[in-house]
């Protein structure tokens, strides 16, 4: 009788320490937190916040080396560099989804968002070229560019580019960015995050809710140059889901011989715009397409803007999505604000 007594006592005393160490090694686990990543990537800088039970700093290098295979004109053994170095090579699923998209943007916009641009890009010193100084440019020198520069001299053909002239080169500067946001966001949904903030170069999605517990506040920037990093606000967004993109002609410039050049060259002309659209804010259904879009508006100018932000919209809203801008305009030395209809975001 004892020895059955003696064998239970010790049976549980098994099971109650097996409790133990069950809530033992339970309260050990992390719990979540906001956690801060800050760098330089892709030539810009990046700050992404967001709740998690352990850092996600492998699986964000990791995203971020894959996606600079890709798409990097700088990164010479990319998928972008070997097709503009017309080595032989398949496309990627990033490269894939990107031209999808910039197709859908150059056709939208009459041509005024273009891939293809980046001969000139590289000929008014924004691209991989060093930048020179121009006494002056002639037709002739525009024309020699145009004559292969245009998305309709380029095919995506069973995961190969396909050129009309092998001079043709690519640039995704103007939508990479937007689409790295969505590329990190989605690996930080993947790893169950909820509540998160992806800004790389001023291209934003955001989800859920700040360590607050309050709507992420995100500010589109006064667009003033010569300004430090620390710029002022021209407004302040509450929200909760977005994907948003910024461009503006007011940072990327220099002048040559008094002639101010912006980094925003217009394919069809072959030069670097010049109106009073100063910043254009654009909010898609995805970072990838606002980019492209907010490129576009620049490159269009207001009024023809808002009509491809309305064209646009028509088209998402087909899908179930949505897409608005607010663009600021100078009118002398005032600030003007234009929004399209469907801007309701405050």
């Amino acid at each position: 009788m004892n020895s059955k007594k003696r064998i239970v006592s010790a049976a549980m005393g098994i099971a109650i320490a097996a409790v133990m160490i069950f809530v033992f090694d339970e309260g050990k686990k992390e719990q979540p937190v906001y956690r801060v990543e800050q760098g330089k990537v892709f030539g810009t800088y990046y700050t992404i916040r967001y709740e998690a039970a352990s850092d996600l700093k492998d699986s964000l290098s990791a995203a971020f080396a894959e996606f600079d295979a890709s798409l990097s004109m700088f990164n010479p053994r990319s998928t972008l560099s070997a097709i503009n170095a017309n080595r032989d090579t398949t496309t990627d699923a990033f490269f894939e989804s990107m031209f999808a998209e910039a197709e859908r943007v150059w056709r939208l916009s009459g041509g005024a968002f273009d891939i293809s641009v980046a001969p000139m890009v590289n000929y008014w010193g924004f691209g991989t070229r060093a930048r020179e100084s121009r006494a002056a440019t002639t037709e002739a020198q525009i024309d020699s560019l145009r004559a292969f520069v245009g998305f309709e001299k380029i095919q995506l053909v069973n995961h190969r580019i396909v050129k009309s002239d092998p001079r043709v080169m690519l640039d995704a500067g103007a939508v990479a960015k937007g689409q790295a946001c969505d590329v990190v966001a989605a690996m930080l949904a993947r790893n169950g995050c909820t509540n998160y903030l992806v800004e790389i170069g001023g291209e934003i999605v955001c989800r859920g809710v700040n360590a607050k517990g309050e709507k992420w506040h995100i500010g589109i920037t006064k667009p003033v140059e010569g300004t430090s990093q620390h710029q002022s606000l021209q407004e302040v967004l509450a929200v909760s889901d977005l994907k948003m993109a910024t461009s503006g002609n007011y940072r990327n410039f220099y002048y040559d011989k008094g002639e101010r050049r912006s980094h925003t060259i217009d394919p069809r002309t072959g030069r670097p715009v010049v109106h009073s659209l100063l910043s254009a804010t654009v909010v898609s259904s995805s970072c990838m397409r606002a980019d492209a879009l907010a490129t576009a508006c620049m490159v269009l100018g207001a009024e023809e803007a808002l009509d491809l932000i309305r064209r646009a919209n028509e088209e998402d809203k087909a899908q179930g999505s949505e897409t608005a801008c607010y663009l600021i305009i100078a009118q002398g030395d005032t600030l003007n604000v234009a929004t399209s209809p469907n801007w309701t975001i405050n």
